[in-house]
């Protein structure tokens, strides 16, 4: 399924920038420069920059290579190009191998000029025959690890025709390593010669090798019905190539791919055959990089929470366009398919709306985003810095373009940081809501639910927040900023347990109040009334203990209460302000 469907993605998505048999696109780092008669130009060019940390991505020759010594034509490293050794002060150069690599490089061009009698490639084979005379200066600046080509009067002689279909036909007979190997296909259902391994390798999957193969099988536990390699799942070379290629290019692509520490997931979109006519301004359908940059995507966001409403998207496909996406990680030098998702492109953006439905909260300020990035809401759960469990991303991910809820285990993980932490991050409550929203804890059928202060909610772990709260806001109106506060106190206790610490913080409470209505009597009103309306809601009974559900509603109801406060003080401001610019900055509700 997983393999037809990247082949069908190469038919359709990469046809027109379709690679020549052998090609892959690949970093190349450094440009040799010569003239017609293979002098060298300097300097050499090195192609790196801020958006190209590797060198410039462009189509080039491809080999797979294992142990053995394999040039590729016209571009290849710095060791078979050049003949120069790597720097490695912990492995020294096996000065014997670079010169053979070097040798089987140079052979491998004087053939192809001798067969294309190209004027370039003929160029090149003179200024390799020549001993490839660089001067030290700049030999000493190359990273011999990384991909050399050669230009010549301004052409690079790897995009000539010719030498593309040169290549491709030295590249046929061992691409294949089929012998006498004839089978059915299991992508395009073919019977032909099926390859002994897979000519690409699999770029950009976290953890093992760089580089790893999609299908192989070197020991008798993945070998299957006496099948070996990649013939426990037989693929003819087109079809190899194709899948190999898609893949590749889907992982390179910011906006079609999402990496964690551990996985790399890769999303796209099939037309299908019978498509109604596009609708004129219609754009292909992108999720990517609304769940990775919300902020830069607002429109698109807005569109999908509102569509629904509106009638434009519905749950029942009209659309028959399919929406793909895999989850691949990694086993030393192999890809692992860890998740599979097959759905409608109606249906991910009916998921991807109540993904951002779900992050609706109220914010403090004008500086807070409106929807997070995935990876924010994935490192709301751990400290700065510190790398998510895998599971948090791969249920985020599961919630937006599938609609799996969001497993209570995160609940817990977040809960846990709020003790950790003494506090409730916007971002952090944000992931709580979404948790009691899509496992239908919380009703999230009418809009707005959860998304600010509910003074009249019922539940006591919701009021004890609020709760909490209120009190930080009382000891800050009698005694001013203090190194210690309630919070940072006793959030983790009063969170879990709050039987044990309310009654003697209310105790506490009871005495700042009547300091304030001494100094400060419109304070001691506000916070008064709003300590006996949660009190009221409590009926003077605090739970002996919290679950993490209702620690959950706890977080968000400090959250809210605290969030409340803060929208008041900047109303207040702007009301002094149009009062009285001179009073605008006056603290007074602070």
């Amino acid at each position: 399924m997983l393999l037809e469907k990247l082949v069908e993605y190469a038919d359709t998505e990469l046809a027109k920038d379709a690679l020549p048999a052998g090609y892959q696109v690949q970093p190349v780092r450094y440009i040799v420069s010569l003239d017609r008669a293979g002098t060298y130009l300097p300097p050499v060019i090195d192609t790196v920059s801020k958006e190209a940390k590797r060198g410039s991505q462009r189509p080039a020759p491809h080999v797979k290579r294992t142990m053995g010594i394999a040039p590729k034509l016209l571009a290849d490293t710095g060791e078979y190009v050049l003949g120069i050794a790597r720097e490695d002060p912990k492995k020294p150069p096996k000065l014997d191998r670079i010169a053979e690599q070097h040798r089987q490089f140079t052979e491998l061009v004087m053939t192809c000029a001798e067969d294309t009698r190209e004027p370039s490639v003929l160029a090149v084979a003179a200024f390799l025959a020549n001993g490839a005379p660089i001067p030290e200066d700049d030999r000493v600046a190359l990273d011999a690890s990384q991909t050399v080509t050669f230009r010549v009067d301004g052409d690079f002689p790897i995009d000539l025709p010719t030498v593309r279909q040169w290549w491709a036909k030295q590249r046929a007979p061992e691409q294949s390593e089929v012998a006498e190997a004839i089978d059915e296909c299991i992508i395009c259902g073919k019977r032909g010669p099926v390859l002994e391994r897979h000519p690409l390798k699999i770029k950009g999957i976290p953890g093992g090798q760089i580089q790893k193969d999609l299908i192989s099988a070197n020991a008798g536990a993945f070998e299957s019905y006496g099948m070996k390699a990649s013939r426990i799942a037989p693929t003819c070379p087109e079809c190899a190539e194709k899948y190999g290629n898609a893949l590749n290019a889907l992982l390179a692509n910011e906006d079609t791919r999402i990496w964690t520490k551990e996985l790399a997931y890769a999303f796209w979109v099939r037309p299908a055959t019978t498509s109604p006519t596009p609708t004129p301004g219609a754009t292909l359908f992108q999720p990517v990089p609304m769940v990775t940059r919300p902020q830069e995507h607002p429109a698109e966001v807005r569109e999908l929470l509102t569509s629904p409403f509106k009638g434009t998207t519905t749950a029942l496909s009209v659309n028959p366009d399919r929406f793909y996406g895999v989850a691949l990680g990694a086993s030393g030098a192999r890809v692992v398919v860890k998740d599979w998702i097959d759905t409608t492109v109606d249906e991910a953006k009916v998921h991807l709306g109540r993904y951002f439905q779900l992050q609706e909260l109220v914010r403090m300020n004008e500086d807070d985003q409106e929807f997070y990035p995935f990876f924010t809401l994935a490192g709301a759960t751990v400290r700065r810095g510190d790398t998510p469990v895998s599971q948090v991303g791969k249920s985020l991910i599961r919630l937006a373009f599938a609609g799996n809820p969001l497993p209570m285990d995160l609940l817990h993980i977040a809960v846990r940081r709020n003790r950790a932490e003494q506090a409730v991050s916007r971002p952090r409550a944000v992931l709580i809501k979404m948790v009691l929203g899509s496992r239908g804890i919380v009703s999230m059928e009418e809009p707005g639910v959860m998304v600010g202060l509910n003074p009249d909610d019922d539940s006591a772990a919701y009021q004890c927040g609020r709760l909490l709260q209120t009190l930080a806001e009382i000891q800050y109106a009698a005694l001013g900023r203090t190194n210690t506060t309630v919070v940072s106190r006793y959030y983790g206790t009063a969170s879990a347990s709050p039987q044990t610490v309310f009654p003697g913080l209310l105790r506490t409470a009871n005495a700042h109040l009547r300091r304030m209505e001494r100094d400060s009597f419109p304070a001691f009103v506000r916070l008064n009334r709003q300590l006996d309306e949660i009190l009221w809601h409590l009926d003077g009974k605090f739970p002996k203990m919290l679950s993490a559900e209702d620690q959950g509603r706890f977080s968000l109801g400090f959250y809210h209460q605290r969030a409340q406060r803060q929208l008041d003080i900047a109303a207040n401001k702007a009301k002094r302000a149009a009062n009285n610019p001179a009073a605008a900055d006056d603290p007074t509700d602070e």
